[in-house]
């Protein structure tokens, strides 16, 4: 008897600290989307850089431990050089520049609006000569958050600078409509392009409430106020009416597309299908094959590249948040990873 009321006082305590651990770290979570625009700071860095010191301990590893005085050696007289470069060429007009930004949207596009001022920084300071390369990695959303979206992306464009959208992964419906206001598209071969048209979806359970006997008013001002609904009766009326406000808004993603890219076939692309990269290419939806990593490197020969990102400061009680979040989500995925897996092995 003893023993059973001591492992329910463990089971007990043990959950009492796990749910307290559970409350701190989504009060974390809350605290990290609770930073003030006037905390955020942008972050700049040299890939030039970057990509060098990688490049130098590589060759170090691979030297022999007798070799590697000599290299090092080797590698200060190269900094030397540099920095008597950059001295000499200080009163001189800068080197053609390439600004980096990322965008990885979700059905909201909730990075839209930090997006918005990483462009607008970019915009004060870019040269006519530097060009823009946009990292998007997309599916789509809701169409007033990526038209919005796709509206800052385009003010690159207006502002006369050359803009490159790499997609690595995918970029379709709405993260497309962002894509194609660039003057190249550059696509990863498996890279998942397109998807030109638009989708809605309304549960109804009408008849549900009706065959319990419950009743739903639906009171509103004005004929098409609300023209399909999820408790009360739809209408043939209400439905066609849905249907055509759908056709509307895919004419004006249509329009939006064909506009900056007149030498697609619209009608024929706009069909909602989806293309990879390789395929994508000869249908004028994408100019040139391959992954941002290869094209950054390749940049990074003919000038200096930069990336720019927005972020807030990384307090103690914002990093122990993203750990908790960060943590979350793998365990989630985790769990989609063994059930998908489970769902092959029975195939």
């Amino acid at each position: 008897m003893n023993e059973w009321v001591a492992e329910i006082g463990t089971f007990i305590v043990q959950t009492t600290v796990v749910m307290a651990l559970i409350g701190i770290g989504l009060l974390l979570i809350a605290r990290t989307k609770q930073d003030k625009e006037s905390d955020l700071k942008l972050n700049i860095e040299p890939l030039n850089d970057q990509r060098r010191r990688r490049v130098r301990r590589l060759r170090l590893a691979a030297t022999l431990p007798g070799a590697r005085k000599k290299l090092l050696k080797l590698f200060r007289s190269e900094d030397k050089k540099r920095q008597k470069a950059n001295k000499t060429e200080q009163d001189a007009a800068p080197g053609p520049r390439v600004w980096v930004l990322d965008f990885h949207g979700d059905l909201k596009a909730s990075q839209t609006e930090h997006f918005a001022q990483e462009v607008s920084a970019i915009i004060g300071v870019a040269a006519k000569e530097d060009e823009v390369v946009v990292r998007l990695e997309s599916a789509g959303g809701l169409v007033h958050a990526y038209g919005l979206a796709a509206a800052q992306l385009d003010r690159l464009r207006t502002a006369g600078l050359t803009t490159t959208v790499c997609i690595d992964k995918v970029a379709a419906s709405g993260g497309y409509l962002m894509a194609c206001t660039a003057q190249h598209i550059k696509a990863a071969p498996f890279a998942v392009i397109g998807s030109i048209g638009v989708v809605a979806q309304v549960p109804n359970i009408h008849r549900l409430l009706k065959r319990h006997d419950i009743d739903v008013e639906l009171l509103t001002a004005g004929k098409y106020k609300r023209t399909l609904t999820v408790l009360g009766e739809n209408t043939e009326e209400g439905k066609a009416k849905f249907l055509e406000d759908l056709e509307n808004t895919h004419r004006l993603f249509k329009s939006y597309v064909a506009e900056r890219r007149p030498a697609m076939d619209i009608d024929t692309l706009a069909t909602g299908e989806i293309w990879y990269g390789s395929e994508a290419l000869p249908q004028q939806l994408v100019d040139s094959v391959g992954t941002s990593e290869a094209y950054l490197v390749k940049r990074m020969t003919e000038a200096q590249v930069f990336t720019v990102k927005l972020e807030a400061p990384k307090t103690f009680s914002r990093k122990l948040g993203l750990a908790v979040s960060e943590g979350v989500e793998k365990a989630a995925l985790k769990a989609l990873g063994v059930i998908d897996a489970a769902g092959w092995q029975r195939r």
